[in-house]
């Protein structure tokens, strides 16, 4: 069947999703590309540890590119630092996380392909983080809702 055409769009989202200390600014989400892609803008201050589980998904890879400031993606236990102009393909199932040591923020360009990941799983997923109020979020409403989207979290590491 054929799929319905789609007119073009520049930064169809002008929404800044954050919570205290990221923030996620969609670029293209999945209903301005038939599916086939979703691309964000991913900001992480200095010193911020990511304050959701590890997780993997099975239905889309996910392709970092560094912009600014350097992020250390913990890849099936691997550590690799992505900076500027560096790039990460992260595979469908692969256990991952990240975090930014270093003393500059950081962006990086998440691109999600197909885009079975949306605007709405960082809203629900921020919002969690945030009635936290600083403390360790929800870890059961945090794995719903990841689970929802298409995320798979990963068991606790002891």
């Amino acid at each position: 069947m054929p799929q319905p055409v789609i007119g073009p769009h520049v930064n169809p989202s002008d929404e800044t999703i954050a919570t205290k200390g990221l923030a996620v600014r969609f670029l293209l989400a999945g209903d301005n590309s038939n599916g086939s892609i979703a691309a964000f803008e991913l900001m992480v201050p200095a010193a911020q540890r990511l304050p959701a589980p590890a997780h993997s998904h099975d239905h889309y890879e996910e392709t970092i590119y560094g912009v600014d400031g350097v992020l250390t993606w913990t890849v099936n236990g691997k550590h690799i630092d992505v900076g500027p102009g560096q790039a990460l393909c992260i595979p469908r199932g692969a256990v991952h996380r990240f975090d930014n040591n270093g003393s500059k923020d950081a962006k990086m360009l998440c691109v999600i392909t197909p885009a079975e990941i949306g605007p709405e799983y960082f809203r629900e997923a921020f919002e969690v983080v945030n009635a936290a109020a600083g403390g360790p979020p929800d870890r059961a409403r945090m794995a719903d809702i990841m689970r929802r989207h298409g995320l798979t979290p990963a068991a606790p590491q002891t």
